[in-house]
């Protein structure tokens, strides 16, 4: 059997741009400052990305037809949903704790509620594994919320509450999202991500449309642009596509970048400052994220029983068993390789 092999060509590269280009929301929105309300800005979002993706795969949008009549609306519902929540509550927590801080908690949270999510909505079993990284994500959220030695705390609870929110959102969209491809596996991934970001952008559309002058200044539709089309567009076709040839432990192990490339642009770019507590949270965090993502000792395949034959008989009775000598490591090497 050939064993799976994951490097940064292939299916895994376009999973590690996706994780990448979801990584530069945070600090885009630091750089453009406050451009508009966070609902309105991450609704813009949605309708440029889901636009795009949805011509892009034009082709496809007729294969859904007959999916759509066969169970796929209540999970597509459900992804797109907690997708426009998710929008909102992730960029109105970094326009109050910082790219860095915000990126970090909703990853943070993320495995915690998509175990929980996992098991209510599939029955699937949790593991040590994710107890422990549970244990380290929750842990590294608190410390968050540690205030700084003058006794204000530095860190936005509202903010932070938010980014929990989008956290518990994206383990929902996952959930969901993977249950959509486990029961229609025919279906085109980046055909149905376009469908859920323009639903997802339906319950935002009164703050879309308070904010429609704002997009008449440079930096409000730069940041729009930026974020539909290269944030949006590009990195769930980029994830769509790179998911079907990637297996779930790498996906897990490169979605890392995302966190990662946030808190680097927001501490290096944006300069925004993290205290000891906080940075030693955030860390705490990415452990925890870590080992999420290790995959589970495979259990040792129980020996094999033959039928107990009867001894065979010689002419004077029963023969003798033949005891087995153990060869010596080279030579028993060898013969499993003949």
């Amino acid at each position: 059997m050939r064993q799976q092999t994951y490097g940064i060509s292939g299916g895994a590269g376009l999973v590690l741009g996706a994780a990448l280009l979801w990584g530069t929301v945070g600090p885009a929105q630091g750089l453009a400052g406050e451009v508009m309300n966070p609902a309105a800005l991450g609704g813009w979002r949605l309708v440029v990305g889901g636009a795009v993706l949805a011509l892009l795969c034009r082709r496809h949008l007729r294969g859904l037809r007959p999916v759509l009549r066969r169970g796929l609306v209540r999970p597509l519902l459900v992804c797109a949903l907690a997708t426009g929540v998710f929008q909102a509550a992730f960029l109105y927590a970094t326009a109050r704790t910082g790219a860095a801080l915000a990126t970090v908690v909703a990853l943070g949270v993320a495995p915690v509620a998509t175990g929980v999510i996992a098991r209510l909505v599939t029955g699937e079993a949790l593991t040590r594994t994710w107890a422990l990284s549970t244990a380290a994500a929750v842990l590294g959220c608190a410390l968050l919320f540690v205030p700084d030695g003058a006794g204000r705390a530095e860190v936005d609870v509202l903010g932070l509450l938010t980014a929990t929110a989008s956290g518990v959102c994206y383990g929902l969209y996952t959930v969901y999202a993977r249950r959509l491809a486990t029961d229609h596996p025919g279906v085109h991934l980046p055909t149905v991500s376009a469908l859920a970001l323009l639903l997802g952008s339906v319950p935002l559309l009164p703050w879309m449309a308070g904010s429609v002058t704002a997009l008449a200044r440079p930096a409000a539709l730069g940041l729009v642009a930026w974020l539909g089309l290269a944030a949006t567009a590009l990195a769930y076709w980029l994830f769509s596509v790179g998911l079907r040839t990637t297996g779930a432990a790498a996906v897990g192990t490169l979605s890392l970048a995302e966190p990662l490339a946030a808190t680097v642009l927001g501490v290096f770019v944006l300069h925004e400052h993290l205290t000891a507590t906080a940075a030693t949270g955030s860390l705490l965090i990415m452990g925890g994220l870590v080992l999420a993502c290790l995959p589970a000792a495979a259990s040792p395949a129980p020996a094999r029983r033959e039928p107990a034959q009867p001894a065979p008989t010689g002419p004077t009775g029963p023969v003798a068993p033949v005891l087995a000598v153990p060869l010596p490591r080279d030579r028993e090497d060898a013969q499993v390789l003949n």
